[in-house]
């Protein structure tokens, strides 16, 4: 028997709401909005917002997001993340587009390479060495 595949179609999400705090590990397949705290790893298949009150310690996985709030951990964000006026994260980025408006606070390094980029880059300043010899 198949089993049936349903796409993420954005509509469902899930909100930990302001005052409420959650130690342990987020795993969600839906949009998921933080609030309140999460001490601890956040899994998603779609959007992460961190509300203005929000904050997340820990790191992040997921294909987009929106900070407003406080991020203490290093986050991956396969598609877009930008990060709000309010926003302040101190962690390490890697991301396809980033987006940072001003007054937004960063610390840390960020990572917009894409591997297969590198690896292209990479073999031709190798091919080009192999000329000039």
């Amino acid at each position: 028997m198949a089993k049936e595949i349903t796409p993420n179609t954005g509509l469902a999400h899930n909100v930990l709401a302001g005052g409420s705090l959650l130690k342990g590990n987020i795993v969600s397949d839906s949009d998921f909005r933080v609030d309140g705290t999460v001490e601890g790893k956040i899994q998603c298949s779609g959007r992460v917002v961190i509300g203005p009150k929000g904050e997340i310690i820990g790191d992040i996985e997921c294909n987009n997001a929106d900070i407003m709030g406080n991020l203490k951990g290093n986050i991956v964000v396969t598609d877009t993340l930008s990060l709000k006026s309010t926003a302040n994260v101190r962690g390490d980025i890697k991301t396809k587009v980033l987006i940072i408006e001003p007054e937004a606070v960063f610390c840390g390094t960020c990572d917009m390479g894409n591997s297969e980029k590198a690896a292209l880059s990479e073999f031709i300043v190798s091919e080009e060495k192999n000329k000039e010899d």
